[in-house]
C-alpha cells in the first residue's frame, strides 16, 4: 500500500518507491511529524521525538513535568500561540484580536487517486493505472471552531508528494488569515546545506549553496510573480552530496505570485523549512461559513543525489502538471523577429524573414512587439489591442495566410496584463489598473499593471485575444509581462480586503489563462516575463513551455539553463540561438556552440536570417536538422548534469533515453589555455552490460561509466562538441 493508517496508534506513513514519510498523532491531539527519508518498514518510529524535559521553552499545561513543548517537538504544521516560536504553517487572528490556534487531530480519511483543488491548479495522476493515493487529516481548534485539512498524495512511482492546506471558519465570527503555508517539514537533527537559486533579470536561477546555520534563512518574492531574484524551488542537503550521491530534500510551489520560504537550525539542531503564500502585506478575510485554499506544494526525497532529485522532479512536470497537447508532442522551431528588427519591421520585412527563416529549417514565425496600436517604441499603446494594419501594410490575418504560404506556422506576441500610461485604454479606463487612491503611480517601462482581481478586466482580456486569435491563422502566442507589480491597491475592494489582491491577481489570472487554453487547445502558449522572472509550476499547468531568460548569450546560458533544470526538465525551457556580438553581452560565440546549448530547451531563433551568408544558412539547416531528430530525446529522456559551469572550464550535460537504447553527450569549453589537458568525462546512466557505438568507435555501458572518454583537447574559448549514443548489439 502506498498509505498506511494504524488509527490504533493514530500513526500514518506515506510510502513511495524509495522513500517513507511519517506523522503520529501526539497525546494531546497535536499532529507530529516523526520521519521523511529513505524508505523504511511502516513501524511506529515516535520513539524519535524529544521527551525530556524542556528548558526555556512554554509548554502545555496539562503536563506537569515540564515536558512536552511544541517549541522542541516535531510537527507537521505549527501554528500560534502553542509555544513553537519558531516559523509557523499558519498565522492566524481570531476576532478578539488574538492569534493563537491550538490545533488538535479530528479525523484522517484515505482517499483513492489524486486530490482535487477547488480554486487553485495542482497536479494530476497522468493515467487511471499511475499509483496515486491521497490523504485527509482534519485539524481543528476547538474555541475558535477554525478547522484545516492537510492534503497529501502520494506518486509511489515517481517518489513525489504533494501537499496542500485547506481553511475553514466553522465559527461565528470572522478571522483572518496573516500567513499561510502549504508545507512545513521539520527534521530531528541534520548537518544540511541549503541551496536556492538566487538571480536578477537576464542571469536567473543562478546555483548557490550555503550552510543551514543556527540562524533562520528567509527567502521568496514580494515582486508579484514568482521572480527572478529567487526561485520558489529550493534543497535542503547533506553536506557530503553530490550529483550522484547521498541525501537530499527538493521542494517547490505551484504558484506564480508572491511566496515566501525559510529555513532554519534551532539551537537543539532541530531544522525546519516551510513553503507558501505571501509576504507581510498578506491577509485573508474569512467569513463565517467559508473556505481558503493555499497552492499546492511538491517535495521529493532522494538518496541518490541531485541527479535523482531532479529526475523525480522532471517526471511530474512533464507527465502530471500541463493538460496542453505540446507537453506531450513534437514542438515546432520558432524564430522571432525580436532581436531582429525591434520596432522597426513591416508585413513585407516579416516576409522576407519567414522566406529565409524556411530556408534554414524553422517551422514557425513569431511576431513580438509592435504590431499593434501607435506602438513604434516600448513608451506607449500597450492595451490598445488592434492591429496596426498602416503599420503592416496588410491586416494579421493577409500576414498569418502569406507566412503560411511561405511554408510556415504563425505567431504573435502579447502583453495582457499591462496597459502604457500613454494608450486609450489607460485614458478611458484608469480604474483597471493597480494604483494606489490619490498618488502617482510607479511605473515600469512607463508601463502599469491591469487589476486582473476584477472580473471587467479579465473579460476585457479574454475578448480582445480571443478576437485576434479568432481573425487570423493564429497557432502560437506568447504570453508577456514585463514588470514587477508594487502598487498593491484595488479600487474593486473594500479596506477590509485590500491584503487579499496579490492572491486574487494570481487566481484572475490562472482563470483567464484557464479559458484561454481551453477554448484553443491548438495554439501553443509560451510564458514569458521580462523572460524568467515567472518560471514556475503554475504558468506550466497553462504554457508547456516558458522563455528562459531575455540573456542569449550561450555562455551565460550554462549557467541560467544549469540552474533552471534541477526542477524543471528541458522541454519547459525555452532556448534560442542568436546572432553574434550577442545583444546582451557583446560576446562573440560560434554558432555551432549557440546551437548546442540551445538544443538543451525548446528550440528556436532569435536572429535575422536574411543577413546570414549562403554558407551560414546551409550550417543552421543542418543543426535545425538534427535538433528536430533529436527533440524527442531531449523532450522525454533523463538529464544529467556532468559538469558545472560555476566550478569547471568544461560544461558538460548528458541525455539518455527512458529504455537506455541512446544517449546525447554536449560539452562546451568556456576558456581555452595553452598547451590544454586533456579533458576525461566519465558518462552516466547507460546499461552496464550493453554496448555503445560513439563516433564510430564501440564501448561497454560499464566503460563509459567508469574509464570515460578521453575528449579532444580545447583549442579555442567557446568551442562546443556534440555526441551522439546509441546502443548497438555486438555485431554492430
Amino acid at each position: 500500500m502506498t498509505i498506511i493508517l494504524d488509527k490504533s496508534a493514530n500513526v500514518f506513513t506515506l510510502q513511495s518507491k524509495h522513500s517513507t514519510y511519517q506523522m503520529k498523532v501526539g497525546k494531546l491531539g497535536n499532529l507530529l511529524h516523526t520521519y521523511y527519508g529513505a524508505r523504511l518498514s511502516a513501524q511506529d518510529l515516535s520513539y524519535l521525538l524529544f521527551d525530556g524535559e524542556n528548558h526555556f521553552a512554554p509548554y502545555p499545561s496539562e503536563f506537569s513535568n515540564r515536558r512536552g513543548s511544541l517549541d522542541i517537538l516535531s510537527q507537521e504544521f505549527p501554528t500560534a500561540g502553542t509555544g513553537d516560536l519558531r516559523s509557523l504553517g499558519l498565522l492566524l487572528e481570531n476576532a478578539d484580536g488574538s492569534r493563537v490556534l491550538d490545533l488538535r487531530f479530528v479525523e484522517v480519511k484515505l482517499l483513492p487517486g489524486k486530490y482535487a483543488l477547488e480554486s487553485l491548479p495542482a497536479f494530476f495522476a497522468a493515467s487511471d493505472d499511475e499509483k496515486v493515493e491521497s490523504l485527509e487529516i482534519t485539524l481543528r481548534d476547538e474555541l475558535s471552531q477554525v478547522e484545516i485539512q492537510l492534503l497529501y498524495a502520494v506518486f509511489e512511482d515517481k517518489d513525489v508528494i504533494t501537499r496542500a492546506l485547506r481553511v475553514k471558519n466553522l465559527g461565528e465570527q470572522a478571522v483572518r488569515i496573516k500567513k499561510a503555508q502549504s508545507l512545513v517539514l521539520d527534521f530531528h537533527s541534520g548537518d544540511f546545506d541549503l541551496i536556492h537559486f538566487q538571480g536578477r533579470w537576464a542571469m536567473e536561477r543562478q546555483f548557490e549553496r550555503q550552510a543551514l546555520t543556527h540562524s533562520t534563512t528567509s527567502f521568496g518574492s514580494n515582486y508579484g510573480v514568482s521572480g527572478n531574484r529567487q526561485n520558489p524551488g529550493f534543497l535542503l542537503a547533506d553536506k557530503a552530496t553530490t550529483e550522484d550521491f547521498g541525501d537530499c530534500y527538493g521542494f517547490n510551489l505551484l504558484y506564480s505570485g508572491n511566496w515566501t520560504a525559510t529555513a532554519e537550525k534551532s539551537s537543539l539542531g532541530q531544522n525546519r523549512v516551510t513553503l507558501g503564500l505571501g509576504d507581510a502585506d498578506f491577509s485573508w478575510q474569512l467569513l463565517p461559513g467559508e473556505s481558503f485554499e493555499a497552492p499546492e506544494a511538491l517535495l521529493s526525497f532522494s538518496n541518490q543525489g541531485f541527479t535523482g532529485l531532479s529526475h523525480n522532479f522532471h517526471d511530474m512536470v512533464r507527465e502530471n502538471l500541463c493538460l496542453s497537447k505540446y507537453s506531450r508532442t513534437a514542438r515546432p522551431v520558432l524564430l522571432n523577429n525580436w532581436e531582429a528588427t525591434y520596432f522597426d519591421f513591416d508585413g513585407e520585412k516579416l516576409l522576407e524573414i519567414a522566406a529565409s527563416a524556411k530556408e534554414i529549417g524553422a517551422d514557425l514565425l513569431v511576431l513580438d512587439d509592435g504590431w499593434f496600436g501607435n506602438r513604434f517604441d516600448d513608451n506607449r499603446a500597450l492595451g490598445d489591442w488592434h492591429v496596426n494594419e498602416e503599420k503592416l501594410g496588410m491586416s494579421m490575418g493577409e500576414l498569418a495566410r502569406r507566412v503560411n504560404e511561405a511554408g510556415l506556422k504563425f505567431g504573435i506576441w502579447f502583453e495582457p496584463e499591462m496597459v502604457s500610461e500613454d494608450s486609450d485604454l489607460y485614458r478611458l479606463h484608469p480604474d483597471w489598473t493597480l494604483n494606489f487612491p490619490d498618488r502617482k503611480p510607479l511605473l515600469g517601462r512607463n508601463q502599469l499593471n491591469l487589476d486582473l482581481s476584477k472580473k471587467l478586466v479579465r473579460v476585457y482580456l479574454f475578448e480582445v485575444i480571443s478576437k485576434l486569435l479568432d481573425s487570423a491563422e493564429i497557432s502560437y502566442l506568447k504570453w508577456d509581462m514585463n514588470r514587477p507589480i508594487s502598487d498593491w491597491y484595488s479600487s474593486g475592494l473594500d479596506r477590509e480586503h485590500q491584503g487579499e489582491l496579490q492572491h486574487r491577481y494570481v487566481l484572475g489570472l490562472y482563470e483567464l489563462l484557464s479559458s484561454l487554453t481551453t477554448r484553443y487547445p491548438d495554439v501553443l502558449f509560451e510564458g514569458c516575463a521580462s523572460s524568467g522572472a515567472r518560471f514556475d509550476l503554475g504558468m506550466l499547468v497553462y504554457q508547456p513551455q516558458i522563455w528562459t531568460s531575455d540573456n542569449t548569450d550561450a555562455v551565460n546560458r550554462l549557467k541560467i539553463q544549469y540552474g533552471t533544470s534541477f526542477f524543471y526538465p528541458l522541454s519547459t525551457m525555452g532556448a534560442h540561438v542568436s546572432a553574434v556580438p550577442n545583444h546582451q553581452t557583446g560576446r562573440e560565440t560560434p554558432l555551432e556552440t549557440r546551437a548546442n546549448v540551445a538544443m538543451a530547451g525548446s528550440y528556436g531563433y532569435e536572429l535575422d536570417p536574411t543577413k546570414l551568408t549562403e554558407a551560414e544558412k546551409a550550417q543552421t539547416l543542418v543543426l535545425t536538422e538534427r535538433y528536430k531528430d533529436y527533440q524527442e530525446l531531449i523532450f522525454s529522456g533523463d538529464y544529467y548534469r556532468l559538469s558545472s559551469p560555476f566550478d569547471s572550464e568544461l560544461t558538460a550535460w548528458q541525455i539518455v533515453a527512458k529504455d537506455l537504447s541512446e544517449s546525447l553527450l554536449t560539452l562546451v569549453a568556456t576558456n581555452a589555455e595553452g598547451n590544454p589537458p586533456f579533458n576525461y568525462l566519465k558518462l552516466k546512466g547507460l546499461d552496464a552490460t550493453a554496448l555503445y557505438e560513439v563516433e564510430d568507435h564501440k564501448y561497454f555501458g560499464s566503460v563509459l561509466m567508469n574509464a570515460g572518454l578521453r575528449l579532444a583537447q580545447s583549442r579555442a574559448d567557446y568551442s562546443s562538441q556534440q555526441i551522439y549514443i546509441r546502443k548497438v548489439d555486438k555485431d554492430g
